[in-house]
């Protein structure tokens, strides 16, 4: 079976509008949450959000012309400016490359307007067809292979990696384009999470967010885009790219559960973690890093550590497991991307980024939560996990490349 390895990165998060930024503000412990300024949060509970600065408008820019970037959304170009920054950084010549055999693959809850672009006269259909995305870098840059969006709630993009590393494996694909993007401050997506009792009512933007500590009241939303490039490992080579590491495993499961619970004890999140290793061929004892879910929700938090000792057994309690999403809020469709970013850059550098705003620990909740500050450690296998609203989940495995 061919070896899929990972040779670009792309990110555009509250944090960082290009990768390097992204990183950096992961590992020095930045946040990015603050008061909500999209929308008016006068008959909202949650008043925090980790919004996209506008100086991402100039990094999408680089990439698409004016003319392109008019019939898309906010949402549509965080996918793009992440897509074109990872084209950019595997360094593929498409003068030479075949492109019928690049795939796209996009992980898209929805790309409906802001609120303020409704007040806009120039909307129609075409800005937000789900589609629009991954047909849009295929114009650009003529990859006429396997191209399409998919919509798993938050384990989008983790989907759209998992099945860009089975198009490869399968021969179909010698490259894939894969990712996701989430612009979700509006009206009704903040009324809508807020009545599921999700999100965070809390109105400190420092600590509205707090993964696994025994005071989380739920998650901040989060906006940004993130990309991937994967390849066959022959191919890679055969043009001299820079490999970041392997994408060694992965999964994509249902619980069949229920539609916004986890099943009980994270049973189903057990099952997407021993598939995903199974399929790596690496026993769980391997495992130096876990880029857990972990939204800041009394649930999820609970389950996703109960699983993790079901799956690692006496090795939890050796591992490193920490949540960006206390960073960067919860991307929804881009998290699954941008997550395996954190563990691709985990790998290379040898630093695992923090859980910021760990304060008072849950009694329950006994894993190394690498609480506040980044930590130097040997990662030579990280994991990513994304759980979605229907039951849908996915883990990434990412392991060093040795040649």
């Amino acid at each position: 079976m061919k070896k899929v390895v990972v040779t670009g990165l792309g990110a555009v998060t509250a944090i960082g509008a290009t990768t390097p930024d992204f990183w950096d503000g992961l590992v020095s412990g930045k946040c990015g949450m603050k008061k909500i300024t999209r929308i008016s949060v006068e008959e909202h509970d949650t008043t925090v959000a980790a919004e996209v600065d506008e100086a991402f408008e100039t990094e999408v820019s680089k990439y698409w012309k004016k003319r392109q970037l008019g019939v898309t959304t906010a949402t549509a170009r965080f996918g793009l400016a992440s897509a074109g920054e990872a084209v950019t950084d595997c360094g593929v010549d498409m003068t030479t490359y075949d492109g019928s055999k690049v795939g796209v693959i996009f992980g898209v809850i929805d790309t409906v307007y802001e609120d303020a672009e409704l007040e806009k006269k120039n909307n129609f259909t075409l800005k937000n067809m789900p589609n629009g995305i991954p047909a849009l870098i295929a114009l650009k840059y003529g990859f006429q292979g396997p191209n399409f969006s998919l919509s798993t709630a938050c384990a989008s993009s983790a989907y759209a990696i998992a099945l860009g590393k089975q198009l490869i494996e399968s021969g179909i694909c010698d490259m894939v384009v894969a990712g996701g993007t989430s612009g979700a401050v509006s009206h009704d997506t903040i009324s809508g999470f807020n009545q599921l009792l999700a999100m965070s009512v809390n109105p400190d933007p420092e600590t509205a967010a707090r993964p696994f500590t025994k005071n989380r009241d739920g998650f901040i939303m989060g906006e940004g885009g993130g990309t991937v490039i994967l390849e066959s490992e022959e191919s890679a080579k055969k043009r001299g790219a820079r490999i970041y590491c392997e994408l060694a495993g992965a999964s994509a499961t249902c619980e069949a559960f229920n539609l916004t619970a986890p099943q009980t004890d994270g049973i189903g999140m057990a099952i997407s973690m021993n598939k995903a290793l199974e399929d790596a061929g690496i026993a769980p004892e391997e495992v130096d890093y876990i880029n857990a879910h972990g939204t800041s929700t009394s649930l999820n938090d609970l389950y996703e550590t109960k699983a993790i000792h079901n799956v690692f057994g006496e090795h939890a309690k050796k591992l490193a497991v920490s949540s960006i999403k206390a960073a960067i809020g919860h991307t929804l469709g881009a998290g699954g991307a941008l997550e395996g970013i954190a563990c691709v850059k985990a790998i290379e550098t040898g630093i695992i980024p923090p859980t910021l705003h760990y304060d008072e620990p849950d009694e329950e909740l006994d894993l190394d939560y690498v609480p506040n500050e980044s930590r130097k450690a040997e990662v030579n296998v990280a994991i990513s996990n994304s759980f979605g609203f229907g039951g849908h989940n996915s883990t990434l495995v990412f392991r060093k490349y040795n040649g």
